[in-house]
Order: structure tokens, then C-alpha cells, then sequence
């Protein structure tokens, strides 16, 4: 996320979120809702809102191809770090 968009301000405001799948024919969903934390954002590329982001990038992609550029565009893009615990899943699946 962005700092500065009107979702991390709502997120700030009141920190609950709602993340919602659906099935590529439309037909089955699930969605998965509770409190959210959010990290950052930092003005320190070496800092620990910037080590969240590193974290969560190797974790989903692996490694990048330079740690010293992503730190730097973490930093300049002002990104932020939505941490959610989920407390309630719920769904439909048809077909």
C-alpha cells in the first residue's frame, strides 16, 4: 500500500479489513475478514519498515535482483505494509 491513499487513511481510521477470492467463473468465493497492522512507512531504507517489505517480498517472490534499489523505492513511494490476523473466513462454492 501507498501512504497518502484514502485506504491507508481508512485502515488508520479504523483498523479492519475484508479480503475477498472468487473463483475465475464467478461462481465460488471466500472471504476472510479481521484487524489489520500497518508498517511504515519509513524514511530509512535500512530501517525495520523497510526489513517488513523485505520480508514480505521474499516470501512471495524470492529474491530481487537489487535489495539497495527496492529499499530505495520502498522509501520513496512511501509504501506501507498491511499486516492482517484473520478471524472469520466465510464462503460459497457452486458448481
Amino acid at each position: 500500500m501507498t501512504e497518502g491513499r484514502a485506504k491507508t487513511a481508512n485502515l488508520r481510521r479504523d483498523p479492519r479489513a475484508a479480503l475477498e477470492v472468487t473463483a475465475s467463473d464467478g461462481r465460488s468465493w471466500a472471504t476472510a475478514e479481521g484487524p489489520v497492522t500497518l508498517v511504515g512507512p519509513s524514511t530509512d531504507p535500512d530501517g525495520p519498515e523497510v526489513d517488513a517489505l523485505v520480508d514480505y517480498y521474499r516470501r512471495a517472490a524470492g529474491e530481487h535482483p537489487d535489495w539497495a534499489e527496492y529499499r530505495s523505492v520502498m522509501v520513496s513511494d512511501r509504501r506501507v505494509l498491511m499486516r492482517m490476523t484473520v478471524e472469520h473466513v466465510y464462503g460459497q462454492r457452486l458448481g
